[in-house]
């Protein structure tokens, strides 16, 4: 971006309308960009021109809904992927609520395609960080509860459908639906704005081991049992590609890293312990595919 005379760099475009830069270009994958005293920019590609491969999670949930990430509105394509679920996976719901804030646009969309009013059931508090990188059971357990709230005039005595970002440890979603159920809902139906979370990432997210990751050790039914929801549903990997404006997701090359997902990592993993298990902690090599 620029800032009058001055170029700015950042992670995400949001940033740059925080101090009032105007977006310029996105720096391509492979690409070095050195500015020299007199503020001239030059291009450098050191390492060849790899194929994109973003990661499909920034639309998910890392990215913030107000940044625009590969040309595409990452609001607009969170409600798409909520739109995709509600097609989808329908259900018969007085209400759709979602699991605040990363939930939001996804639950949006699917109240737009399905019918079915959108109503904040859940309120959160702002001063308690991410649950799903703390370190054990109890400071999880602890952060949902300080975190989350129902909204009891609103819930009680309705059907209603949960829409969050993602499911990991399951932790959250577990005390999110009990949560609904003591505010007296009669139903709770859990609907998730990502394809299930099955692999650990090795490029830079705190994910726990694969051992840790809920889908990993259990399929969708089983899912939904361990976190008292009656019913439990997952846009399809394909509908998250719809979303984010693909026909389809290329099988033989995905146009996003969606390892976590699909269990297909876009470099080589060199693993760490044990060499040939790729769900231990591992180090991406050579350049990607």
């Amino acid at each position: 971006g620029k800032l009058g005379d001055a170029i700015v760099f950042a992670s995400e475009t949001v940033a740059l309308d925080v101090v009032g830069a105007d977006f310029v270009r996105e720096v391509e994958p492979g690409e070095l960009i050195q500015v020299d005293l007199d503020g001239k920019l030059s291009s450098h590609r050191p390492f060849g021109t790899p194929d994109a491969r973003p990661c499909i999670f920034e639309h998910v949930y890392f990215s913030r809904p107000d940044s625009v990430m590969g040309g595409n509105s990452v609001y607009q394509v969170r409600k798409e992927i909520g739109a995709q679920l509600a097609i989808e996976s329908p259900a018969d719901a007085d209400l759709v609520i979602p699991v605040p804030d990363s939930g939001v646009p996804a639950a949006l969309g699917y109240a737009q395609q399905s019918g079915i009013p959108f109503e904040l059931g859940i309120i959160r508090s702002h001063y308690v960080g991410r649950t799903f990188i703390q370190p054990s059971d109890g400071a999880r357990n602890a952060d949902v509860k300080r975190k989350h709230n129902a909204n009891r005039a609103l819930v009680a005595g309705k059907r209603i459908v949960l829409i969050d970002d993602s499911i990991v440890r399951g932790t959250t979603s577990l005390k999110i639906v009990q949560m609904m159920r003591d505010a007296g809902a009669s139903e709770v139906h859990m609907r998730i704005a990502s394809p299930p979370t099955q692999h650990s990432c090795f490029y830079g997210v705190d994910t726990p081991e694969r051992s840790k990751l809920l889908a990993a050790r259990m399929d969708v039914a089983a899912m939904a049992e361990f976190i008292h929801a009656d019913s439990l549903a997952f846009v399809s990997i394909d509908g998250l590609y719809r979303a984010v404006g693909e026909t389809e997701r290329n099988k033989k090359c995905p146009q996003y890293c969606d390892a976590c997902f699909s269990g297909e990592y876009p470099t080589r993993l060199t693993d760490v312990g044990e060499r040939d298990n790729p769900d231990q902690l591992s180090l991406p090599v050579g350049k990607v595919a």
